[in-house]
């Protein structure tokens, strides 16, 4: 074990778990073997471990500083991306044909955590280059591919998602920045903007950004966007790189992730910004979408990463901080036991691994669903692209939610030595604090979920989601260690046709403000059915291995992973029943209230 994530859970979860070997089986990943797998996580973890978590301090403590028109990041930036680059990290997913290695997405998803909880916001530099270069891909023309594609991947051009502008937030369809029609197939862009992650550093010799805009004369709405590849610089006539009139106006002075630079960008200051268009006018939204549901996946899984690596960090403290005896040792001059001799702290650390590893799970279970939609068709397909869209509300918001909650519980472990500089902790929470923001805050993936993944398709993926705890819940009534946490689960099951029916009965009645004015609180019930889900699936996996483990560190493991899930089971899954009471009241507080009593006078 490293000191940020657990590479024993890891193989757990990749092997034993969701049997990640069983896609090389599948002939676009027959290339691959278990033991590649194995290596590819041997590196990932190197990586981190050598290059990466040495400088997290130090990124935090030195941000990125706008000097001359210059954004300067810290001098590992351009280390990490020339190692992610070289070393096929940023190109891992790829096709073949695109100079990829097609490494099943379950994997990637694992290394990313490992990347992610050792130094958060050096992950995100090729991370958000990976997703600007396959959303060219999948949507753009030829030549974009040749142009930008190979120099993306190979770490040497940044890749960013330029979406919101000032006042527009969330609502994407409020943007301002327009394009206009040039020459040689190249729009005009104009307009600014805001909180672009790596949006200018000099940590790379261009920045290609995936940017949304309006063209002149379309729709209103979401439906007059587009989407456009507008880089920093751009090549002439000479195939030198030179200023495309894309200017930082400003570097936001952040609370956390002060490794990677959020910007406001000013495009067409001197009317000469060009951008391309990638895919079709009009359709920039649903183009974008791709990336923005992967970053939404990639969130939560960030989010859970910096969670690992403060429960680690809690645990080791524990394990060494002496203070106080058991209540019933009397003596005074006994001496001190290690503070994970507390039942209260054993309550904290429990707190934190379920999360960490409940919603941990959730990722790898998203990204083993879409390693099986690449690899079939027909219904089999949509159930697993039905499956993926309805839980990735959930595997952003769980682990970005509880996970602040399960760090600032690692402070508390702390006490008052996890307030201060000198220890991690206090950086990890303010680093994991914008994730329930980014990509859509909480409210916005409620809304989501209820107003659209919940009732797509006449509710076929709440159906077949329903299909999938039947299954699961039926598997662990064959181990008599796992009754009680499945009739748990099964009783939750029940509640959630309860609630879900309450709610659709009223968006019938045409109510749809008071359907949706508690989604957020909808969203928090359905996570915790979710993980409860995800940790029933690893009792299973664990019960199977102790009937076949004898040694006592593998008993001690699983053992472990047992009492985790039980924990998750007796202490959190009973929040929904609170939840759910909230959920089917009938009293609209929120929408009844008029604002102006919120005013105090």
């Amino acid at each position: 074990m490293t000191r940020f994530v657990s590479t024993r859970n890891i193989r757990f979860m990749i092997r034993e778990v969701f049997d990640a070997d069983s896609l090389t089986a599948h002939p676009y990943y027959d290339r691959h073997t278990p033991k590649m797998f194995d290596m590819v996580m041997d590196a990932a973890v190197k990586l981190a471990t050598q290059l990466m978590y040495p400088v997290l301090t130090e990124m935090d403590r030195h941000p990125p500083v706008l000097e001359n028109g210059q954004v300067k990041a810290h001098k590992a930036v351009k280390k990490i991306m020339t190692e992610f680059g070289q070393g096929g990290w940023i190109s891992a997913g790829f096709p073949e044909s695109h100079g990829g290695e097609q490494i099943p997405l379950i994997i990637r998803s694992a290394a990313s955590f490992v990347f992610a909880a050792a130094n958060y916001s050096a992950s995100a530099y090729p991370e958000l280059t990976a997703g600007a270069a396959e959303l060219i891909t999948s949507f753009g023309s030829r030549h974009l591919i040749d142009t930008f594609v190979p120099n993306m991947l190979a770490g040497r051009w940044q890749g960013t998602m330029a979406l919101t502008g000032p006042q527009a937030g969330s609502s994407l369809s409020d943007i301002t920045t327009t394009a206009s029609r040039g020459n040689n197939g190249w729009f005009k862009i104009k307009g600014i903007k805001t909180f672009i992650s790596a949006g200018d550093h000099d940590g790379a010799e261009n920045v290609v950004h995936l940017m949304l805009a309006r063209i002149e004369n379309a729709p209103p709405g979401a439906k007059g966007i587009s989407l456009f590849v507008v880089p920093q610089k751009r090549l002439d006539d000479k195939e030198n790189l030179v200023s495309n009139d894309v200017t930082t106006a400003a570097v936001y002075h952040k609370l956390g992730g002060r490794g990677i630079p959020a910007l406001e960008l000013s495009m067409g200051e001197k009317d000469d910004c060009h951008g391309w268009l990638v895919g079709e006018e009009d359709k920039g939204l649903s183009h974008m979408f791709q990336m923005m549901n992967e970053a939404r996946i990639l969130v939560g899984l960030g989010a859970c990463a910096i969670a690992s690596a403060a429960y680690y960090a809690a645990l080791d403290y524990a394990k060494k901080r002496p203070q106080g005896r058991p209540v019933t040792r009397k003596d005074p001059t006994a001496p001190q036991v290690p503070i994970i001799e507390h039942a209260d702290v054993k309550r904290m650390l429990l707190f934190q691994r379920s999360v960490v590893e409940g919603g941990f799970s959730l990722i790898l279970q998203c990204a083993k669903y879409a390693d099986l939609m690449r690899v079939s068709v027909g219904g089999e397909r949509e159930r697993y692209q039905l499956l993926l869209d309805l839980l990735t509300p959930v595997a952003k918001t769980f682990p970005s939610e509880y996970g602040f909650l399960a760090t600032s519980s690692a402070i508390q472990c702390f006490g008052g030595y996890g307030y201060c500089e000198d220890f991690p902790v206090e950086q990890y929470l303010r680093d994991i604090r914008i994730h329930p923001i980014h990509e859509g805050t909480t409210g916005i993936q409620g809304m989501d979920l209820l107003g659209r993944k919940l009732v797509m398709k006449n509710g076929k993926a709440g159906q077949l989601f329903l299909a999938e705890l039947d299954h699961t819940i039926q598997a662990a009534q064959s181990f008599s260690g796992l009754g009680y946490a499945a009739a748990a689960l099964s009783a939750a099951r029940k509640q959630l046709e309860a609630v879900a029916g309450f709610l659709l009965q009223v968006a019938g009645q045409q109510k749809i403000e008071a359907y949706l004015s508690d989604a957020t609180l909808f969203l928090e019930f359905f996570g915790l059915i979710v993980i409860s889900w995800q940790w029933l699936i690893q009792g299973i996996s664990a019960e199977k291995a102790l009937a076949e483990k004898s040694s006592r560190k593998e008993v001690r493991f699983y053992r472990g992973k047992l009492f985790a899930m039980h924990y998750f089971f007796r202490y959190e899954l009973p929040r929904t029943r609170g939840l759910s009471v909230r959920l089917m009241d009938g009293d609209y507080l929120t929408l009844d209230m008029d604002s102006e009593y919120l005013t105090d006078y």
